[in-house]
């Protein structure tokens, strides 16, 4: 089983409830590549093809009657999309919001090293952008991590 799996490749495929409107938020928020995008008769996107910083991302419109509802139509998504960049999070963290993202979780350098921070998209998915700031030693780690938890466990939560 492993040798068949050789060279895969996990693509990620959003439902949304506006393709057009997604494909053209993907270009302004992350600055994506459109590689194709194939409409049906009425409009819809059947299928859309992009790249974001040379990994796809394909997407397509909700068709309920075919079983595939959006993120949005089904009240949110259990999977959060991470995207990792190696120079300047915070300008992309702000294109991602001025083109419509609203902040889930203000990006900041966080006790593992990275700088990350989560958006919601205008359909209902969830992006995480981060960059690695600090190399953190296991020991300097567990012990971040212990204080964090610690604050987050306190009225309040995280401050």
């Amino acid at each position: 089983m492993a040798g068949q799996l050789k060279g895969a490749t996990i693509i990620a495929h959003l439902i949304v409830n506006d393709g057009p409107k997604a494909v053209d938020f993907y270009k302004k928020a992350f600055g994506a590549e459109i590689l194709g995008v194939h409409k049906t008769p009425d409009g819809k996107v059947m299928h859309a093809e992009l790249s974001v910083g040379g990994a796809r991302l394909m997407l397509a419109d909700e068709f309920p009657g075919m079983g595939s509802g959006s993120a949005k139509t089904l009240g949110g998504s259990p999977v959060v999309l991470n995207l990792y960049v190696q120079e300047d999070v915070d300008g992309l963290f702000n294109q991602a919001v001025g083109a419509g993202g609203t902040v889930v979780m203000p990006l900041a350098n966080q006790f593992w090293g990275d700088r990350y921070g989560q958006i919601k998209d205008p359909f209902g998915h969830l992006w995480a952008l981060g960059q690695h700031v600090e190399d953190v030693a296991p020991e300097e780690m567990e012990r971040r991590a212990r204080e964090a938890f610690a604050q987050m466990a306190k009225p309040g939560g995280q401050e």
